[in-house]
Parts: C-alpha cells; structure tokens; sequence
C-alpha cells in the first residue's frame, strides 16, 4: 500500500494549443513542473515534434500523459501526471475543442482562433481552474461565457461588445 499515490483534485498540468508550425498560441501551466518560459517553449517543442506526425491520440513523454487532437492548422494538448485517468484528460479535450469549434462556428483555424483569443482564454478559465477541472460540457462552457458578458454594465461595453453579446443571444436560443 505504500506505492499509493494520494487522490488530488489537481489533475491538469497545462492546456496548449500550437499552430502547424510547433509555436505557441495558448498555453496555461497550472504547476510549477516547467517554471520557466525556456523550459515551457522547450517542452512544446518536444510535445509537438513527438506528436504532430503520429494518429495517436495519447502521449507519454516527460514523465507526463498527455492527449491530444490535431487540426487544420492547430493542435489542442492537454497535459497531466502519469497517475492521471487518460479518458478523464480526453474528456477535457473534447470540452475545450468542441467549445472552441462551437466559438468559431466549426471553421477551426489560427487565424480565426487568433482573433477570438481572448474568448478562448475564457474557455480555458471555465473549464480548469488552478489544475482542477471544473466543467466538461462544451454548451454549458459557452453559457457561461456569454452569461459573463452579460455582467458587464451596458454603460461600461462598447458598441460592439453589446452587439455581439446580443448575437450570442440569439444564436444560443436558436441552439437550444
């Protein structure tokens, strides 16, 4: 019974997303395994060249599991321990992809990430928080983020910010 690790809420070691190329577009550590922003960019690095010519779908590398999902010109990682349940850091992935592909209307590509990146962030926010996992419902995520700009008094938002919340208004009741 000694080689029994504790039970930890803690689960997620880092969300990542490259493009094509290995480069960074979105990452979040939620440990201090890699301190550094050299020993980040270092391990996407190794993550990306292990990962973005294999059909797999799991990796084990650094002592880490870490699953992952290409696309077009993206590929989505989550990062956790060993120890970790893959179908638990599966269903991570699933929520932040299909959340994302929902953001951007199904056309999942840098470009159009690139300028939704701050509603991506808030994608990653709703799903982990601090390493624990908080949601994996990909529509529940989105009603959370459009519940969000909502908060934000009408006389501190922009013109276009009340449009497009009005928009995801729409578009939601429509999905419902």
């Amino acid at each position: 019974m000694e080689g029994l690790l504790e039970p930890s809420l803690y689960t997620i070691k880092a969300i990542i997303i490259l493009d094509n190329d290995g480069e960074r577009l979105v990452s979040k550590y939620y440990d201090d395994t890699y301190g550094s922003v050299r020993e980040q960019r270092a391990f996407e690095k190794n993550v990306f060249n292990k990962t973005h010519k294999s059909d797999s779908e799991i990796a084990l590398l650094d002592g880490l599991t870490v699953v992952y999902k290409g696309n077009v010109d993206l590929f989505f990682y989550v990062v956790g321990s060993t120890q970790e349940n893959e179908l638990m850091l599966m269903s991570v992935l699933s929520c932040l992809y299909d959340s994302v592909s929902i953001l951007l209307r199904k056309n999942v590509e840098k470009r159009i990430l690139l300028r939704n990146i701050d509603s991506v962030f808030l994608i990653i926010d709703e799903i982990v928080d601090g390493g624990v996992i908080m949601q994996v419902d990909g529509c529940h995520v989105l009603d959370q983020i459009v519940t969000r700009g909502d908060d934000i008094p009408l006389t501190e938002q922009t013109i276009s910010q009340v449009f497009q919340s009005a928009r995801e208004q729409i578009k939601w009741s429509l999905l419902k």
